[in-house]
């Protein structure tokens, strides 16, 4: 199953650089260049000049910088393989929150291979940007993110256990979410760790683009002569969950529907009723409430917005209808929030197909629901139509039975912090 070992990360010399705060940043995929523009103003040795360059050649820039550091010692290497014990503390559903996990090198395999499992569909321009990314630096800057089964808890109590003491490294980024890192080099410990996943299956959470784009890397490499089997690029960073942490948390990614140029909101919610329940609701009800109540209670349901205050509830009525509108794919598929809402309504009802929606034509996917409100109360937009989240079990059974959700399914939250550890893939 899962080969996974230890690595000699690259970590910031703070010494050089200061304190850590002022080196890390949030996933590329997540920066407008306002914030970018920001980290280059908080600090010259951001990591943020490595991960999303800029400039003529900014994949060259990146190469070069990155081995300037190295040579002057901004960046440091582990003496030793080391898994780097990773903790992120955050607040969502006006709580206080924990999730744990281990940052490790894994053996990338191609998904047919059934050891590791994608869950979603990806877009292939951000893939050509790492692409190009990584032939300019050879390096991992941020982890993939990947879940994994362990009902009782092996590995969790492992990792609790080495993480009592003080952290390494500790900071509070601006979204109040406090980030500690434990260096575990103690060869025994290393091997008692990785040696855990030599019997189980990996499941992409975060960073499908990255993966897709590590196996053509790795693919490139050796079609050129600069690799064979088993050198540095079959392996990449990942950060691995236990998919029965309590502190697991998704979040739903809402669809905002603009440009179309014959849209008719009462239409549309008059086809709507051959296969749901429709009610509508003003400003002053809380329609989140009302879907998290519906999700308790495994309700096929959503919320359409179409401005000034107004929105309609939409509750599938028979849930068989999917499997005679989608025969050919598992049930696990077929049951998906965002399966309903895309095939009944925005291919069926509004001409949206697949390839306008992975080319963000008439669609756009947006994380908040107050984003996604404001686009239509603009003007911008013609309606948002607001979902629940995707469970952690759906996104088992989707990926084990060999599919792919569409693009922006899910959102883990929160993100996981770049430029704590690196992985040169020498």
């Amino acid at each position: 199953m899962a080969e996974v070992t230890g690595f000699r990360g690259l970590r910031f010399n703070t010494e050089i650089t200061g304190i850590a705060e002022k080196v890390v940043c949030p996933p590329y995929d997540i920066i407008s260049e306002e914030q970018r523009a920001q980290y280059i103003e908080d600090s010259k040795y951001n990591v943020i000049r490595l991960e999303l360059p800029r400039g003529s050649d900014p994949y060259r820039n990146a190469g070069l910088l990155l081995e300037k550091w190295l040579k002057e010692g901004v960046l440091i290497r582990e003496e030793k393989d080391a898994v780097y014990i990773y903790e992120e503390e955050f607040t969502a559903y006006d709580k206080r929150m924990k999730v744990k996990g281990c940052i490790v090198r894994v053996k990338i395999e191609e998904f047919e291979k059934g050891i590791i499992l994608p869950h979603e569909n990806t877009l292939s321009k951000a893939k050509q940007d790492r692409f190009k990314l990584m032939i300019a630096t050879n390096c991992n800057f941020s982890q993939i993110y990947a879940l994994y089964s362990d009902e009782q808890g092996k590995t969790i109590s492992k990792l609790d256990e080495l993480s009592k003491r003080k952290p390494d490294i500790e900071l509070t980024d601006g979204d109040d979410v406090t980030h500690r890192m434990w260096i575990i080099t103690d060869e025994n410990d290393v091997k008692s760790i990785c040696s855990d996943f030599d019997d189980r299956k990996l499941y992409i959470a975060d960073g499908h683009h990255r993966y897709e784009t590590a196996l053509n890397y790795r693919n490139y490499m050796r079609e050129n002569g600069k690799a064979r089997d088993g050198d540095g690029c079959d392996y990449q960073m990942m950060m691995l969950v236990n998919m029965e942490h309590p502190g697991l948390v998704v979040f739903p990614t809402h669809r905002v529907v603009h440009d179309l140029s014959d849209f008719d909101a009462a239409a549309i919610k008059a086809s709507c009723r051959e296969y749901f329940d429709l009610t509508e609701y003003g400003a002053d009800d809380d329609f989140e409430e009302i879907l998290r109540e519906l999700y308790n209670e495994g309700e096929k349901a959503f919320a359409m917005y179409t401005g000034a205050g107004k929105w309609t509830l939409l509750v599938l009525r028979d849930k068989s209808v999917m499997s005679k509108l989608l025969p050919d794919m598992s049930e696990a598929s077929q049951q998906l929030d965002v399966t309903v809402l895309h095939k009944l309504i925005l291919e069926n009802l509004m001409g949206i197909d697949e390839q306008n929606m992975a080319n963000q034509i008439n669609l756009k996917y947006v994380k908040q629901a107050v984003d996604a409100l404001a686009e239509v109360d603009s003007g911008k937009a013609n309606c948002a139509f607001i979902l629940n989240p995707t469970r952690i079990s759906e996104i088992c059974a989707v990926s084990s039975a060999g599919e792919k959700m569409p693009q922006k399914s899910t959102y883990f939250y929160p993100k996981l912090i770049t430029g704590l550890v690196m992985n040169k893939l020498d």
